[in-house]
């Protein structure tokens, strides 16, 4: 796998380390979990350097809030960045990369970020009934 997919540009004869596999696996999921509600997530940050590795995946959902899944170390959280230093947790408690159902996690950070917008916003833009 060449690492087009994860900086947009292919580097021909580069394979993709273990975190930048796990980056891209979890950025597939949020988009599918997610779908139409945020826009093309951005992997960053990445470290690799035995034993260290962290990521972060920055997305904007329902064109209202920067959102911010951080990886380090096998544990994860996903966030809404409100400034330069502060954040709120969506998913609260602490969760490790190995024992998560993803497809659980970002459905319970989606319903957490709904509850953060106004009902008439989300109707207006075709998210809730």
């Amino acid at each position: 796998m060449a690492l087009q997919i994860l900086f947009g540009r292919e580097i021909v004869g580069m394979e993709l380390n273990e975190t930048e596999k796990i980056a891209i696996e979890i950025k597939k999921i949020i988009m599918e979990v997610m779908g139409d509600r945020i826009d093309d997530p951005e992997i960053y940050g990445i470290v690799n350097v035995s034993p260290h590795c962290q990521f972060e995946i920055r997305f904007v959902a329902y064109d209202y809030f920067p959102v911010v899944f951080n990886y380090e170390q096998g544990i994860i959280g996903c966030s809404i960045k409100c400034g330069k230093q502060f954040w709120i947790s969506l998913v609260k408690g602490q969760h490790c990369y190995s024992r998560t159902d993803f497809n659980a996690y970002f459905s319970e950070a989606k319903k957490e970020l709904e509850l953060r917008i106004p009902d008439k916003y989300l109707i207006a833009k075709g998210w809730k009934a």
